[in-house]
């Protein structure tokens, strides 16, 4: 009899440690990790890209990151701390912290001098022209960050598994203990899976967010608008002019 795939088993879809279990875990890593990374992160990129003070940080800090072997960083710290979620969410937010602070830094950088000027010259204070001009203008640049570093948190929390924690790191490292590949593949098919849907997810609250103008889709629609006007109503709105 031919043995059923492990992601159509019914038995893996309810009790303890099945996948949902294991994907409720793995989302609490990262998001714990992205909220800590967020809060790190993203108020030292405004100071940087507002002030235009410590640029090498922010570029040297998104180097080094890219450069740290995350699963070497998980040992070291359960090494000094002993296990537990605390060395995991550690390793996972220094994941998450460059992508994050460049982004921001460069997007706030990116804005137009001259929209800013005109904030200025308008009398607005600096913490008005940061959160009233900068950031609204920098939001495209800031999501591509935001995204990225999701993208890497939730391919990376399966290390978790590494130090005897859940999340869906159980069915890769579990099944190749057993050389059960249906079960390293189930785990690999919904990781990705639920990384295409976050992904998804923040562009569509990117879309929500950032203002038309910036992303260019009002002008889209106003040229379509354009070009469905025929010649004689054009011709006819002139003369009521």
């Amino acid at each position: 009899m031919e043995e059923t795939p492990y992601l159509l088993d019914p038995a893996h879809w309810s009790g303890d440690g099945s996948i949902p279990q294991l994907v409720l875990a793995h989302l609490g890593y990262t998001g714990l990790a992205l909220l800590a990374g967020f809060c790190i992160a993203f108020p030292l990129g405004l100071l940087i890209g507002h002030t235009g003070r410590g640029s090498f940080l922010a570029i040297n800090a998104g180097n080094a990151g890219r450069a740290l072997p995350t699963l070497g960083l998980l040992m070291l710290l359960v090494t000094l701390m002993g296990l537990g979620v605390l060395p995991v969410l550690i390793a996972l937010v220094v994941l998450v912290i460059p992508p994050i602070l460049t982004s921001t830094y460069a997007g706030l950088r990116s804005v137009d001098r001259a929209a800013v000027d005109a904030a200025r010259g308008m009398g607005m204070r600096p913490l008005q022209v940061l959160f009233g001009v900068e950031v609204p203008m920098a939001l495209p640049v800031l999501f591509s960050g935001l995204r990225a570093a999701t993208l890497q948190v939730v391919s990376t929390a399966t290390v978790a598994a590494a130090v005897s924690l859940s999340g869906l790191g159980r069915l890769l490292i579990d099944g190749l203990a057993v050389n059960d590949y249906g079960r390293v593949l189930a785990g690999a098919v919904v990781v990705a899976v639920l990384a295409i849907l976050l992904d998804l997810l923040l562009a569509l609250v990117q879309r929500a967010v950032v203002s038309p103008g910036i992303t260019g889709r009002g002008s889209y629609r106003a040229r379509g608008r354009r070009r469905r006007t025929s010649p004689d109503q054009s011709r006819l709105d002139a003369d009521l002019a």
